[in-house]
């Protein structure tokens, strides 16, 4: 397959396979001998598959890239993937404890504006303390 049609088969773009192969997530793919061009196989659209899913999923790379070492090793326990996965659900509870109590803090500085000039602005005020707007 060329890399146009690994893309489609993958629902990835090219150059997010591009970045994959750079770094070490994607082996470099062989080359055909007229064109020089790159050629995948179904294993490598089944890993880029597997990749994209995963960062769609949130998990950053270097967990991607654990994931996909182990998928190597058929008989290991999966407490490691487990582990992972729990790693990856705390982060995502911190993230929706720091936007939540983001969004608080943003509705009450809507809540005590109640209009006026934009020097008298009590969200910039609180935003940037002591100016003078």
């Amino acid at each position: 397959m060329t890399i146009g049609e690994a893309a489609a088969a993958s629902g990835m773009a090219a150059d997010n396979i591009r970045y994959y192969e750079k770094i070490g997530l994607l082996a470099k793919p062989s080359r055909t001998a007229t064109g020089n061009y790159r050629t995948y196989t179904t294993a490598e659209v089944q890993r880029l598959s597997f990749i994209r899913r995963a960062r769609e999923l949130g998990f950053p790379i270097e967990q991607v890239r654990e994931m996909l070492d182990l998928t190597r090793h058929h008989e290991r326990d999966c407490a490691r993937v487990d582990q992972l996965t729990h790693e990856h659900l705390q982060s995502i509870d911190r993230k929706i404890a720091d936007l939540t109590a983001l969004r608080h803090e943003l509705e009450g500085m809507l809540t005590s504006c109640h209009g006026g000039t934009v020097r008298e602005c009590r969200i910039l005020g609180a935003i940037h303390p002591g100016s003078s707007n």
